[in-house]
């Protein structure tokens, strides 16, 4: 399976922290943004990932992530010129994807759940279709929004609707069994004028091959787009870790996954000794947490 982390947005919700620092590259709480969707990656056990950027972007990130060797994974970088919208994703990758599976995470999603790791790596062994997952909001008219009978099957989906039809909607993490690409290239701009990941969603369903999972209600996600999202992101990752499950770790979800051995682990943790996290980092290395 690849992965692609859309992380082209311009940050206009953010201004004007965002004028001079990439949105995915501001920090939540103790790491950047991108860390979040990049660990979610990892943990699904993806290793080739493509990061889709702004222009004028690569040398930070670069700096940042290099090409993920010392995480044990590849990385490599798209430039969108353009903002057209999630479904843009995958005719930028088309050659990066292929026919591969294909896992799509937005660079400004974050997730946490105890049980979380289940849940990704479960989506991630599908073969055809598309899954995604369900998450309650309490706006969800600021999403694509998911419906479902009585039998707990999804039955419908619409993007930001006036009148949501439920409050489950549909986060930014998505899987794919092949052939996404082809089905971005024929979709049409919506009323919006950008490539609707919902319409791709959409088809699915139609087909009977649309998987939702929900996720449980405690389920911590947030859509870091805004100041409040990014302070609440910022204060509700704080609190977990200081109970001990830290969030967004690249370097323990490589670890966790066998891409990187217990000696490069700790060399990772010993150049961030200055900081709490890399102290962490040292920490499960020599098996005293995590």
């Amino acid at each position: 399976m690849k992965g692609i982390i859309l992380a082209a947005g311009k940050g206009t919700r953010l201004y004007p922290a965002t004028e001079a620092v990439c949105k995915p590259l501001l920090t939540v709480y103790d790491k950047p943004m991108i860390y979040y969707p990049l660990s979610l990656m990892i943990d699904a056990g993806i290793r080739d990932i493509m990061i889709i950027i702004p222009p004028g972007e690569e040398e930070r990130f670069e700096k940042l992530l290099g090409d993920g060797f010392h995480l044990g994974i590849s990385i490599r970088y798209k430039i969108q010129y353009k903002a057209r919208g999630i479904g843009d994703a995958f005719i930028i990758g088309r050659d990066f994807i292929e026919r591969d599976k294909v896992c799509l995470a937005l660079g400004d999603n974050i997730f946490y759940h105890e049980n979380l790791s289940d849940f990704i790596r479960k989506a991630g062994e599908i073969r055809e279709g598309a899954s995604v997952f369900g998450c309650w909001s309490e706006n969800p008219e600021a999403f694509g929004v998911v419906e479902f009978d009585e039998k707990g099957t999804a039955v419908s989906l619409e993007e930001k609707p006036e009148r949501p039809r439920s409050h489950y909607v549909v986060p930014g993490l998505y899987f794919y069994g092949g052939a996404v690409a082809e089905r971005a290239a024929r979709l049409l701009p919506s009323a919006r004028g950008e490539l609707e990941i919902t319409d791709i969603n959409r088809g699915f369903l139609e087909e009977g091959r649309l998987k939702v999972t929900v996720l449980p209600k405690d389920t911590v996600w947030f859509d870091a787009g805004t100041a409040e999202g990014v302070i609440k992101a910022g204060v509700k990752i704080m609190e977990l870790q200081k109970n001990g499950r830290y969030i967004g770790c690249v370097e323990e979800a490589a670890y966790r996954r066998g891409f990187i051995c217990r000696e490069r682990l700790e060399a990772l943790g010993r150049r961030m000794k200055a900081s709490d996290y890399g102290r962490y980092v040292a920490g499960i290395a020599r098996g005293r947490t995590g």
